[in-house]
């Protein structure tokens, strides 16, 4: 059979296109084709942008040709193959008229052995499986299938098999609880605690994966509506909205791509310590080392009973050099600077959550919250109550 015709009749097949160009029949004696495929495997080769780096296209067509090769030798059922990207392989196989367990044992079965062949010419595989269709004119479906069921390849390792049927229903239970982390996260990055970011990121991300039952696509979503959230945030605390637009529009488009999530979360960690940074200069300019020590304690601090003493002695200086030099190139005292942080933090729990005083309190570092209201009201001129209401009348109006 001519390569060429094969590839070109596969394609028909698995863009549903075939529909627009002949009948079946008339179609395969056009293309000297004998196989009435029923099924899809798509054959995937593991860690390929990283295996193909620096490779030049011939060692590219020399993989291609040794993987077709090897799978042809073991196939016990008519096929017809094409590549639909770079490192993907798709078999459409004609299968005997078995009952539908029989087949589904049969074809994972086949797929085991694919891989066994692949591993002993030195190429790692992942395969996913789609359904089975009698209709040539939908076996379209089992292609979409296939790709649809290679999503949990994003967070796991190599050498899988995928089946169409694996698919798992999200459990709703489980994402209730990301709502809170999701808020702890963005009040960290208003107040500009990197470090906290970074922690609590790779937290919520590892929690949305389990939440979504690891389906690629909702959990990319999930994700990149944060980020966007997260660059809003930024925008609003005045930090420049070029760089923060033109940086974040660039950042998703290069993100969303990323086939791995060791990969997605390193790039997604990268950009959170970014904003931070960014958060971080819009409020503090150029002071010395030992003052960005002592407001870096500070934020990884705030939520504990911290004093003067012991942000001095964390600094290495007395108390009253360390509030000398903290008011000449802070502007403010040390203690003003950590409540004014903390009571920042609770402004978004405010206009953000329907958590009532007392829990906000705990959050931000208070343990009495009464305390924690009449700080409030000092630098903010109405109580913590008061604010909410306010804020959420402004919101209405809107």
């Amino acid at each position: 059979m001519d390569e060429l015709l094969q590839i070109s009749f596969s394609q028909l097949l698995l863009s549903g296109t075939l529909v627009h160009v002949a009948l079946f029949g008339e179609l395969q004696e056009k293309y000297g084709v004998n196989v009435h495929p029923e099924v899809v495997i798509l054959v995937s080769v593991d860690r390929y942008p990283d295996l193909v780096t620096g490779k030049q296209i011939e060692w590219k067509i020399n993989l291609g040709r040794k993987l077709v090769d090897e799978i042809g030798t073991i196939l016990p059922v008519p096929f017809v193959w094409t590549w639909t990207e770079e490192g993907v392989l798709a078999l459409l196989l004609e299968f005997e008229k078995l009952p539908d367990p029989d087949r589904k044992k049969e074809i994972l079965l086949l797929a085991e052995r694919i891989q066994q062949v692949s591993d002993k010419i030195g190429i790692c595989v992942s395969i996913g499986i789609g359904n089975f269709y009698d209709n040539p004119y939908l076996l379209y479906r089992s292609f979409e299938e296939a790709k649809k069921s290679m999503s949990g390849r994003f967070f796991q390792g190599n050498n899988l098999i995928f089946h169409t049927d694996m698919e798992k229903n999200i459990d709703e239970s489980l994402k209730n609880p990301l709502t809170r982390d999701r808020t702890e996260l963005l009040s960290l990055l208003r107040i500009g605690h990197k470090e906290g970011v970074v922690t609590h990121l790779i937290r919520f991300m590892e929690s949305v994966a389990q939440a979504y039952q690891f389906n690629e696509d909702l959990f990319k979503s999930e994700v990149i509506d944060l980020l966007m959230t997260m660059s809003r945030i930024v925008l609003e605390l005045g930090v420049n909205p070029a760089s923060i637009l033109t940086k974040t529009a660039t950042f998703i488009q290069d993100l969303y791509p990323t086939i791995r999530y060791d990969k997605f979360v390193k790039k997604v960690c990268e950009y959170a310590e970014w904003l931070s940074e960014e958060v971080e200069k819009s409020s503090i300019h150029d002071v010395s080392p030992i003052i960005k020590q002592a407001i870096h304690y500070m934020k990884e601090n705030h939520q504990k009973s911290i004093t003067l003493e012991e942000i001095s002695c964390y600094c290495h200086l007395s108390r009253f050099h360390f509030s000398h030099l903290f008011k000449k190139e802070v502007g403010s005292s040390v203690m003003d600077f950590l409540n004014t942080l903390r009571i920042d933090k609770a402004l978004f729990y405010l206009e953000t959550t329907d958590l009532n005083v007392q829990e906000i309190a705990n959050q931000v570092g208070f343990q009495d919250p009464n305390y924690f209201s009449r700080l409030f009201k000092k630098y903010k001129q109405f109580t913590p109550t008061e604010y909410r209401a306010n804020f959420n009348c402004t919101i209405k109006k809107l």
